[in-house]
Order: structure tokens, then sequence, then C-alpha cells
């Protein structure tokens, strides 16, 4: 199972962890794992090049956990707001897409949210 905790601070999501395989299907065939991968990749590519942020990230390949933080989405933490709001939305957008997958695939993915 994968456990995905979101980070929260005063309603704006601006960073999560993924924990572990989701064992839907074999290693190097498991497609749900394949789908968190690239969305997960996707948030990270453009949070770096394409809304200019500095990112905090750790990906480990053995256990399969990664945490992406962005300060960025954060108000306090950006003068911008414009892209505060894209990367808050970016984070809340993953949420959103990995609670819809948890209504099919609840056997393999776990959800919470951690507020500060």
């Amino acid at each position: 199972m994968t456990k995905i905790t979101f980070f929260r601070k005063n309603g704006n999501f601006w960073g999560f962890r993924e924990e572990g395989h989701t064992g839907f299907g074999e290693e190097g065939d498991d497609i749900l794992c394949s789908a968190l991968s690239a969305m997960t990749m996707l948030i990270l590519n453009t949070l770096e090049a394409s809304y200019g942020c500095s990112v905090d990230y750790v990906i480990d390949d053995e256990t399969a956990d990664i945490t992406i933080k962005c300060l960025s989405a954060l108000p306090e933490h950006s003068d911008d707001e414009n892209k505060q709001f894209a990367c808050e939305g970016l984070f809340r957008g993953y949420f959103l897409q990995i609670n819809d997958l948890c209504d099919e695939y609840y056997e393999f993915l776990d959800v919470d949210v951690l507020d500060e």
C-alpha cells in the first residue's frame, strides 16, 4: 500500500509525502505505482522548470518514498500571489486526483492530510 500524506497550512496545500509500493501489480508492471510516479514527476518538473520555484524534495529509489515541499505555495513565503496560487493549486489538484483514485483503489492507497 502507498500512503500519501499531504501537508497543509491554513488551508493551503504545500507538499506531500508518498511512502511504499502500492502492491497493485508486480514491481515493474504496477500501473498504479507508475501513474503515481508520473504525476509526482509532473508536479516536481512543473514547480521547478515552469514556475521557477525552489523545491525541497527527496526521492528514495529503494523504498519508493518521495517527499516534495514547496514553500512558494504558502502566502507567507511568496510575494508573488500568482505563483503562490499556481503552486498551491497544483498540490490541491493532486490531492483531488489521489482521492478520486482512492475510490477505486482503496486497497492500495491511503490518503491523509497533515494540518499545521
